[in-house]
């Protein structure tokens, strides 16, 4: 007899998800997932958390990022390699799983490569609502790469950014970012330096993608007030912020076990204080405290705005009627009898040579 619960699987493939993000509207799924990020991470005892496993190479990383919750186990895998842009490659490409804690069965399969680009802006706009100054209205964008738009978007929907200044070593890139960001309300200036850029901003978000021990902020860039939101510090060996700014700031973190090792907070010692950001959200810490404070959002990517991410785009393809389910694990009759799958295959190939013989 058939087993009553066979397993299938919702599959998200990428053309899937970018007709989801246009019916929805990306600053629809930006907010949605936002929510959900700050709804989850107000569970935060409720999870099952790790670091996330990393294999390094000369040219990046290939990472896995796994939790789960009583109901629900999730996993990412992505990569970074910030050179695949010269073989036509994007830098960052990801997938993940949803998958039943009770029988382990996978209920979804999607693309996350353009979700991990949403889910990160959500988060650091997330995190600045309660970090910033409520009056922020200037940012300045260093790194204009694949996920600056979002990061653009989230900051004008979510913060109230109105004007931003741009900066990327690669000057095509900075073009490349005013240019679809054209008529979507934001005055946008490009800079010819990371300081001009910096100078008297409410917000500085860093993307960047060198894998190298970076100084891209330093301390005589920061002024009184300053919220900085750094992203593209996220494995060992690679930094964005100069110490002495560490130093300067009160700095919040997602996970602080995957923190030390990966972001900035790496080149600060063992007891340098930070705060995992979900004690903000749920009032064990105040976050900002003054106007003058300097606060930090070392951003590395965590596995519950994975979670958090998922679960918003499987509600939303279901919704939508978009996606597949397709069967990625074997479904037989009797499940003890796995080998009875190539047994029936083979003897039809048998029954047939017999007629043909």
């Amino acid at each position: 007899m058939a087993h009553q619960d066979q397993p299938t699987t919702l599959y998200i493939g990428a053309p899937d998800m970018v007709r989801l993000v246009r019916r929805k509207g990306l600053s629809a799924c930006i907010a949605g997932i936002a929510d959900r990020i700050e709804r989850d991470f107000l569970r935060w005892q409720e999870f099952d958390k790790s670091a996330r496993l990393a294999s390094h190479s000369a040219e990046g990383v290939i990472e896995l990022m796994p939790i789960a919750d009583a109901a629900q186990f999730s996993f990412k895998y992505v990569n970074g390699h910030p050179c695949n842009t010269q073989r036509g490659l994007a830098t960052v490409m990801a997938f993940g799983v949803l998958a039943d804690v009770d029988t382990g069965a996978p209920r979804l399969l999607s693309e996350l490569t353009l979700t991990t680009a949403i889910r990160t802006a959500a988060t650091s706009a997330l995190v600045a609502r309660r970090l910033a100054r409520p009056d922020s209205r200037c940012m300045a964008l260093i790194g204009n790469g694949a996920q600056s738009e979002f990061q653009a978007l989230a900051f004008r929907d979510l913060v109230g950014i109105r004007e931003l200044r741009l900066f990327d070593t690669d000057p095509s890139a900075s073009a490349k970012l005013a240019g679809n960001l054209a008529g979507l309300g934001l005055k946008v200036r490009v800079c010819d330096s990371i300081a001009e850029a910096v100078g008297d901003a409410d917000i500085v978000t860093t993307v960047t993608a060198d894998k190298t021990h970076a100084s891209i902020i330093t301390p005589e860039m920061i002024e009184p007030g300053m919220h900085l939101n750094a992203v593209g510090g996220d494995c060992p060996g690679k930094t964005e912020m100069h110490r002495g700014v560490l130093e300067r700031s009160t700095v919040f973190v997602e996970y602080e076990p995957q923190s030390r090792i990966e972001g900035d907070v790496q080149q600060m010692p063992a007891d340098f204080p930070v705060t995992e950001f979900w004690q903000v959200l749920a009032g064990l810490h105040p976050g900002r405290r003054a106007a003058a404070e300097v606060t930090m959002f070392d951003s590395v990517g965590f596995a519950l705005e994975d979670f958090s991410a998922l679960g918003f785009m499987r509600d939303a393809a279901e919704e939508l009627g978009i996606g597949e389910f397709i069967q990625l694990v074997p479904q037989t009759a009797d499940p003890k009898n796995l080998f009875g799958l190539l047994r029936t295959h083979s003897l039809e190939v048998a029954r047939q040579a017999l007629v043909t013989a």
